[in-house]
């Protein structure tokens, strides 16, 4: 069944429906509808973090090629096990990146909640 799933994302992002990010934002918060989806998220978007800052600090920069892989690895795993979902990297990959930015910030600072609301995800 999780197949059918995957496959109506990909069947929705194939459109290229979004021209700007603000039409965007909404769709990436219903593709991260549940907790544990975003929670991973949350995780790989730490490790990006404290990846460049042990990288900066170490003065070792080629730890900074593995930020992709920290926080890719954690989003993909959740697309692919929790939500069952197409990541949208694979069609907005600059969009995705800002929106998954966005969404950590303001799970930090608590202002995710009423943004999960207005796109019709239940917190």
């Amino acid at each position: 069944m999780h197949h059918l799933a995957i496959w109506r994302s990909i069947a929705r992002m194939g459109t290229n429906r979004f021209t700007t990010f603000e039409q965007f934002w909404p769709f990436y918060l219903q593709e991260h509808a549940r907790p544990l989806t975003r929670a991973l998220h949350y995780v790989g978007t730490s490790l990006v973090f404290i990846i460049a800052a042990f990288a900066l600090a170490s003065g070792n920069l080629w730890w900074l090629f593995a930020m992709p892989l920290a926080g890719y690895f954690f989003a993909w795993l959740a697309h692919f096990t929790v939500e069952k979902n197409r990541p949208a990297t694979f069609t907005y990959p600059g969009w995705s990146l800002r929106a998954d930015f966005q969404m950590y910030f303001m799970w930090l600072t608590g202002r995710l909640g009423p943004e999960l609301r207005k796109a019709g995800v239940a917190g």
